[in-house]
């Protein structure tokens, strides 16, 4: 039998925006998502076709394939600390969705029962880029602690049989890169909102990729930002190149400015 065709219980512990979106597509392929989370989503995971358990010992006392956790990067590891682990009825395959990875790999290590398995990811994608399908889109993972291959790889085949491209890296090169692309991004995001940036009657098509940046990371929670700074170690680094290279920028100007003063 074609394990990657099987429908899998998935359980999803923080069911927010991002986890619904997810959903959406699991439920589409046939798997059976069960979600718990502190606030109260059963009227929105009745209307997606997910079970919600609003107690995590219930919860967890139902036999799933995979649980999945989906909490902000600042919670994680009190949330995962708090998981009842003595409830699970089975080894389970624990996959997290966080934005930054070595800091949740860290924690499920430390946390997850040693008989169950860890794969870290990052689906690179949101309900607004992802909302006309996944094709193309990357799927960043890392098989931290896998020993049933068939399981992980038929989670994973949720994502590549959406058409995602998938990326297998360690976590640390993930934010490494992370760092360089997605904090900057967000970071440059963030202060052209500072800065009240608009479109304008003469924009040129650059200005106008600009105002998507501010606007795409307007979208995007403080929590979310806060997180991918203070959870991944590099990002220190790229805070300060973007700070050393602004003061760069404006001394060459300072420095153009007197030569060109002093030739009047």
């Amino acid at each position: 039998m074609d394990t990657s065709k099987k429908p899998l219980n998935i359980g999803i512990i923080g069911f927010g925006p991002f986890s619904q979106f997810l959903t959406k597509t699991m439920i589409k392929q046939g798997h059976v998502v069960r979600a718990t989370s502190r606030s109260d989503y059963s009227a929105v995971s009745g209307h997606l076709g997910a079970i919600f358990f609003r107690d995590m010992e219930e919860f967890m006392g139902v036999e799933h394939d995979v649980i999945m956790i989906c909490t902000s990067i600042l919670s994680v590891s009190e949330v995962v600390k708090s998981i009842p682990f003595h409830c699970l009825k089975k080894p389970t395959l624990f996959a997290d969705v966080l934005s930054v990875k070595e800091h949740p790999r860290q924690i499920l290590l430390q946390e997850v029962p040693e008989d169950s398995d860890v794969v870290c990811t990052h689906p690179m994608f949101g309900p607004e880029s992802g909302k006309d399908g996944w094709n193309g889109l990357n799927f960043m993972y890392e098989r931290v602690r896998v020993r049933d291959e068939d399981l992980c790889s038929s989670f994973l085949n949720i994502f590549e049989s959406e058409g995602c491209k998938m990326i297998e890296m360690s976590c640390e090169e993930h934010d490494r890169l992370a760092a360089q692309s997605q904090f900057v991004t967000h970071t440059i995001g963030r202060i052209l909102s500072e800065m009240q940036i608009t479109n304008t009657a003469i924009d040129t098509k650059g200005f106008e990729k600009l105002v998507q940046v501010k606007e795409n990371t307007a979208n995007d929670s403080m929590d979310l930002y806060s997180g991918l700074f203070i959870h991944n170690r590099f990002a220190k680094q790229q805070m300060e190149n973007l700070e050393s290279a602004l003061e760069r920028v404006k001394g060459s100007l300072e420095a153009r400015m007197k030569k060109e003063d002093g030739h009047k």
